[in-house]
C-alpha cells in the first residue's frame, strides 16, 4: 500500500473518531482494549500455569497436580468471561460506527443528484454495494486487524521474556570455533514465523486483488438480475429474452473465471499454510530438546 492509499484510507477511517459519537466511541474501544490486555495478561498466567503443572505429572506430585487443576479452572473462567465481553463490545462498536458511515455516506449519495450524477458518468461501479456491504467490511476488518495487531504485538513481548529466560544459552562448534548464542529459542522462534509470514504472504498476495475483483463482478452480475426485474414490462415487450440472458451469461463468465483463479491460489496458500503448520507441532519440541535432555529444564519448561 503507497502513501496515497493509506492517506485514502485514512480519510475514510477519521471522521467517525472526531465526530458527535466520539466519546462513546473511544471509551468503548478503550474497554475493548483494556480487556485484551487482560487476555493477554491471562494467557501468560495460564503459561506459567503449564509449566508448574507439568512439572508436577513428570514428578508424580497429586497435591499440586490437584491443586493445579482448581487454578486452572478458575484462569479459565476468567479468560471465557473476557472474550465474550470482547467480542460483545467490538461487535457494538462496529455497528455504531458502520451506521454512522452509512448514515453519512447515504445523505451524500442522494443530496443534489449526486446519485444520478454518478450513474450518467460513470464515476463509481456499484454505489449501492459500496453503502450496503463495503461499509460493514471495512468497519469490522479495522477493527479485527487493529485490535488483533496490538494483541499480538503485547503477546509477542510479554512471550519473549519468558521464553528467553527459558531457553537460555546454546554452545555449538562450527570451522573449529566455538560459539554460544544467548536466548536462542527467542532467535529460533522468531526466524521460523518471519520465513512463514513472508512464504505465506508471498503466495497469498494475488488473493488480495482477486478478492476484490470477485466482489465487483457479484455486483454487477446482480445488478444484471436487478434491471429485469425493474424493467420487465420493457424486456418483455420488445423480447429482449435472449439479449438479457447473453448478457447476464457474459457476467457469470467473468464470476466463474475469477473462482477458478483463487481456487489455484488459494490452493497453493493451503499447501504453504498447512505446512508451515503441521511443522510449528514439532518445531518447539525440536529447538528445546538440547536444553531438556542436558536436563536443564523439565517437561513442563
Amino acid at each position: 500500500m503507497n502513501s496515497t492509499q493509506k492517506h485514502a484510507v485514512w480519510q475514510l477511517i477519521k471522521p467517525f473518531w472526531v465526530s458527535e459519537e466520539k466519546g462513546r466511541a473511544w471509551l468503548m474501544l478503550i474497554a475493548i482494549v483494556a480487556l485484551s490486555l487482560g487476555l493477554v495478561y491471562i494467557s501468560v498466567l495460564i503459561n506459567q500455569w503449564n509449566q508448574v503443572f507439568y512439572d508436577a505429572l513428570q514428578n508424580k506430585n497429586y497435591p499440586v497436580f490437584k491443586q493445579q487443576l482448581w487454578r486452572f479452572t478458575y484462569l479459565a473462567l476468567i479468560f471465557i468471561v473476557l472474550a465474550v465481553f470482547k467480542v460483545y463490545l467490538t461487535q457494538g462498536l462496529q455497528m455504531r460506527w458502520r451506521s454512522w458511515m452509512t448514515e453519512k455516506y447515504m445523505s451524500k449519495w442522494l443530496a443534489h443528484q449526486a446519485y444520478y450524477h454518478s450513474e450518467q458518468q460513470q464515476l463509481v461501479d456499484n454505489p449501492d454495494q459500496r453503502i450496503a456491504e463495503d461499509l460493514n467490511v471495512l468497519t469490522r476488518n479495522t477493527l479485527s486487524l487493529s485490535l488483533g495487531l496490538l494483541s499480538s504485538l503485547v503477546t509477542l513481548f510479554s512471550f519473549v521474556s519468558i521464553l528467553w529466560h527459558v531457553s537460555g544459552p546454546l554452545s555449538f562448534a562450527l570451522h573449529g570455533h566455538a560459539f554460544t548464542l544467548p536466548g536462542y529459542m527467542v532467535w529460533f522462534a522468531l526466524l521460523y514465523a518471519l520465513l512463514g509470514s513472508l512464504i505465506i504472504g508471498w503466495v497469498g498476495k494475488p488473493l488480495v486483488r482477486l478478492g476484490f475483483d470477485q466482489e465487483r463482478y457479484e455486483a454487477n452480475f446482480r445488478f444484471g438480475l436487478i434491471r429485469i426485474r425493474e424493467n420487465h414490462d420493457a424486456i418483455a415487450l420488445y423480447q429482449g429474452e435472449k439479449q438479457e440472458e447473453q448478457q447476464l451469461g457474459e457476467r457469470f463468465a467473468t464470476i466463474r473465471n475469477n473462482w477458478w483463479s483463487i481456487m489455484r491460489i488459494t490452493r497453493r496458500l493451503n499447501i504453504a499454510s498447512n505446512f508451515y503448520g503441521q511443522f510449528a507441532i514439532i518445531f518447539p519440541l525440536l529447538v528445546a530438546a538440547p536444553r531438556y535432555f542436558s536436563g536443564a529444564i523439565q517437561m513442563g519448561g
